[in-house]
């Protein structure tokens, strides 16, 4: 069994933020500690309650993206150095290993306010081994992990997890979160033909995970925070090219009795996304910058949600994938580009399932806001 962030109902009259808050919170001590069950593993999260918390510095690193690419010159903008990874081999001898792309994404959050510093671990790759290369070559230290979040339920997100979960056993933080959206990320799922979707819940419990539900805003870490289920609210509807069915087999899947009623059909049904959550930052002074992972349920529905969460209207940022692909069109490009320019964001990261023809778009649309994002790209955010 696992519970819900809060006694909230899960499906929001509006995006107000006083409809989205639930009961107040106690920092990080209180969201670890959350409702726990006879495992000792499983929790509520820590709802967002009060004031969102906000940081005094902010980088996010490319742990995994489609593409490496390397001799890309950085920059530094105002508040904002994009560094790009350096090529990781030996001088005068032949490369023995290298930073790797692939259709997967996964990003390491590092936040501070004052003295305290945290890092999030925001979803795992696809293929395990390119996922475990970058973490080496990248110097990433599993050690320092306070949280982790798993953005949505497909292999794209999650393939690398367990894999990881083994190479890092007892070098891991005892009893960090976990962080998913909702019983239904556990799902089983397929793309066409094929399995795409079989989250391992086991190995989440048997790593001494504290394994956490979202479905409303809560806090992630003490510094940052999920959005809780992202509302339909613009003109965007769920981008759905997977199946889900519920149910359990061979010890994969998600408890009927714990989803929407609706999906226990035994069979596949198109997926709606509904468990879909993003990770986001308000950074002092310059707003927020939000973690989309790959917006399934619309990029402006997840940003407005982000701001609903928080409170915080002004967006700095958006890094992630927008899932902006064929067979969406140039006339649904324009309207996403029309309400990001409405926003005045300041910068605009897109990554891992963002087409060329939308990134070629919104490049001509926002010039001097828009960087393509890269394996190994660390964004640093400065108030």
């Amino acid at each position: 069994m696992i519970f819900s962030a809060c006694n909230c109902s899960t499906h929001f009259a509006s995006l107000s933020r006083r409809g989205l808050l639930c009961a107040a919170g106690a920092g990080f001590v209180s969201t670890l500690v959350g409702t726990l069950i006879s495992s000792g593993r499983t929790a509520q999260a820590q709802p967002v309650a009060g004031r969102t918390p906000e940081v005094d510095f902010l980088s996010v690193r490319m742990v995994d993206d489609v593409s490496a690419r390397f001799y890309v010159p950085s920059k530094t903008l105002e508040g904002l150095t994009v560094e790009r990874a350096p090529r990781d081999e030996t001088p005068d001898a032949p490369p023995r290993s290298t930073l790797l792309g692939e259709w997967g994404l996964s990003m390491l959050a590092q936040s501070r306010r004052g003295n305290e510093e945290r890092f999030v671990l925001v979803d795992f790759g696809y293929n395990p081994v390119a996922f475990l290369n970058n973490i080496e070559l990248l110097k990433i230290a599993p050690e320092k992990i306070d949280a982790m979040v798993l953005s949505h339920g497909h292999y794209d997100h999650f393939g690398g997890l367990v894999d990881f979960l083994k190479a890092y056993k007892g070098k891991l933080k005892s009893g960090i979160p976990f962080y998913v959206g909702g019983e239904d990320c556990f799902c089983t799922r397929m793309i066409g033909k094929n399995q795409y979707g079989a989250l391992d819940r086991k190995a989440i419990l048997e790593a001494n995970l504290l394994l956490m539900t979202a479905e409303g805003p809560a806090v992630v870490a003490d510094h940052g925070f999920t959005t809780g289920k992202i509302t339909q609210t613009s003109f965007e509807t769920p981008l759905t090219p997977t199946l889900e069915k519920t149910g359990i087999v061979n010890g994969f899947g998600c408890f009927a009795d714990k989803v929407d009623s609706a999906k226990n059909t035994g069979t596949y049904i198109p997926d709606d996304f509904a468990h879909e959550i993003a990770t986001s930052y308000v950074l002092k002074g310059k707003g927020l910058v939000v973690l989309t992972s790959c917006s399934h349920r619309g990029l402006i529905n997840t940003i407005r949600q982000a701001q609903a969460a928080s409170g915080v209207e002004k967006v700095h940022a958006v890094i992630g994938g927008f899932h902006l692909l064929p067979p969406l069109n140039e006339d649904y490009y324009r309207k996403i580009i029309a309400d990001l320019q409405a926003m005045k964001l300041d910068y605009l990261m897109p990554a891992h399932c963002t087409g060329e023809t939308f990134y070629d778009m919104v490049k001509e649309a926002m010039p001097g806001k828009v960087f393509q994002s890269n394996v190994g790209t660390l964004y640093t955010f400065t108030v």
